[in-house]
């Protein structure tokens, strides 16, 4: 089964480089999120519960190609970029402070719907809300269609960071401009892959915003900077965490479920047992449905009930593990394995069947990432993981992209264009106000920044945090830690734009109290 077909945790989520495995199978590859991240279901009434967050849906006219002065005689030298403006009835105008969202590799609906903390914060700074839509997602696509924006290599040349950051960077300059507020100061923000992408704007565009606060941002994860295995042992280790005998029986599993799918009918049994909608074609479509379950979970591993990826109870692992650990009534290791991992895909017992391909959120577009610029290394390590031993090849990503797409992957690109490498050294003496904000529960913490680099470029990181937990909405649930980590990142942010206001000769005040939200800043 080809590597590109598989599933990047968070998402951010976050897609990412081939695995090739030793095993019979080969393992999904981490993702930030994906086709098995958020799923439509057949038979299903479940609908997610929205929050009722204020904006206006705008377009702005986008350059297909920042970079390159020679116009498209074809007329496809622009595009559409949708972007969210959240209410400007409390922004404190001509200067207040723009809080920005650089999009993620989906739809920005969705994003803005999960990203509660700047909602919430906004107000207290006075702030505008814009939430942008990353190229070749969502709605913004070029050439007028994702048909035609995906037909090829030559159309999805321009699917890259640097030419959406170009799009960010163009679309703030044009928006404060008609808003007649070229005073305002600009803060990022972003999670997991927009995380990244906040984090490289500030320092590609110091002239565009004043700091970003990338939460749950792997930046470390290109180039052999970390090692390969490192995401997937956080992911067993959130396991044995909770069980040890939940681990065992997981690391287990692999070959129980592969030579049972060899067997006579073994296909059929597993396509029961697991409640696979139409019958399974081979035993590794299964497994990665199954490797992505967990990835995802040991993501989502908060405190309280979210709905992020999944409708999901908290600490979730735990109650996995619960029925995993469960062997009473004779119940066979397949039974075990799935009554754990329906906990993620079908916690509200809705779902009647499971469909392994579709792309709910329209992120499809990061298998090009993935094979140009976005080349992460990953590997499980026998000893340390619970899932099946393999080692990333350089050699065989590039095979596969090349018949995929044709094209030749750059696996030192982003660390040329944007650093990595001896990053302390770096930034402590060229950048400055990034907060990397990791919970170390999350697999990807392992390719962020985790100490602090300069007094103003700071690391936060919560032993018990899951994927960018720091940017949820907040709930009347979360624990003591996550309110004074949220109001940590508010105090940084709040010098951040004091010194700004103070050097440009205008006062500044923020609101210390939510209950104090009608009260106006001064600037």
């Amino acid at each position: 089964m080809s590597s590109l077909n598989l599933v990047h945790l968070l998402l951010f989520l976050f897609l990412f480089p081939v695995l090739i495995s030793s095993s019979p199978y080969g393992p999904t590859y981490p993702q930030f999120l994906g086709r098995f991240s958020h799923r439509k279901f057949k038979n299903s009434n479940y609908s997610s519960n929205s929050n009722s967050y204020s904006y206006e849906t705008r377009y702005y006219t986008q350059q297909v190609d920042h970079f390159s002065f020679i116009g498209d005689t074809q007329g496809d030298s622009t595009f559409q970029q949708r972007y969210l403006l959240g209410s400007t009835d409390k922004w404190a105008r001509p200067r207040g402070p723009i809080f920005f969202y650089c999009g993620n590799e989906g739809d920005i609906l969705w994003f803005a719907e999960n990203t509660g903390f700047i909602w919430e914060i906004a107000p207290r700074f006075n702030a505008l809300v814009v939430f942008a839509e990353h190229r070749y997602y969502g709605e913004s696509m070029p050439y007028g269609s994702k048909d035609a924006a995906y037909s090829g290599a030559k159309s999805l040349a321009y699917l890259t960071a640097e030419q959406a950051l170009a799009d960010y960077a163009t679309l703030l300059i044009d928006l404060k401009h008609n808003m007649s507020s070229e005073d305002s100061p600009v803060v990022l923000f972003g999670g997991s892959y927009a995380g990244m992408l906040a984090a490289w704007m500030r320092l590609k565009y110091p002239n565009i915003a004043i700091g970003a606060l990338a939460s749950s941002a792997p930046i470390l994860q290109f180039d052999d900077i970390v090692p390969a295995d490192t995401f997937y042992n956080i992911v067993s280790n959130d396991f044995k965490r909770e069980s040890e005998s939940c681990f065992n029986s997981i690391k287990k599993s692999w070959d129980v479920l592969q030579a049972e799918g060899n067997d006579q009918n073994g296909l059929l049994k597993l396509t029961k047992t697991f409640r696979i909608c139409d019958t399974l074609n081979n035993t590794g479509d299964l497994l990665d449905w199954i490797d992505s379950a967990y990835s995802y979970l040991a993501m989502v591993d908060y405190p309280c009930p979210s709905d992020f990826l999944m409708p999901l109870p908290a600490n979730p692992i735990k109650e996995v593990c619960r029925h995993i650990d469960d062997d009473s009534d004779g119940k066979t290791l397949a039974e075990r394995i799935y009554a754990g991992v329906n906990v993620y895909y079908n916690y509200t017992g809705n779902y009647t069947c499971f469909d392994l391909d579709d792309d709910p959120h329209g992120m499809n577009g990061w298998q090009w990432q993935a094979c140009t610029e976005m080349i992460m290394p990953f590997a499980s390590n026998p000893e340390t993981s619970m899932f099946p031993p393999y080692d990333f090849s350089l050699a065989d990503r590039e095979n596969e992209c090349r018949m995929t797409y044709n094209v030749s992957i750059r696996p030192r690109w982003i660390t040329t264009e944007f650093g990595g490498h001896n990053i302390s050294t770096v930034l402590e003496k060229f950048g400055s106000n990034i907060i990397f904000s990791n919970g170390l529960l999350d697999p990807w913490s392992g390719g962020g920044v985790l100490k602090n680099i300069s007094e103003s470029i700071i690391a936060l990181v919560a032993p018990l945090g899951a994927h960018h937990i720091d940017l949820r909405p907040s709930t009347d649930e979360d624990p003591d830690w996550l309110v004074n980590f949220r109001e940590t990142e508010i105090n940084i942010i709040k010098g951040w734009l004091s010194d700004y206001y103070n050097a440009i000769g205008a006062s500044f005040s923020v609101i210390s109290d939510r209950s104090e939200q009608d009260s106006l800043i001064s600037i």
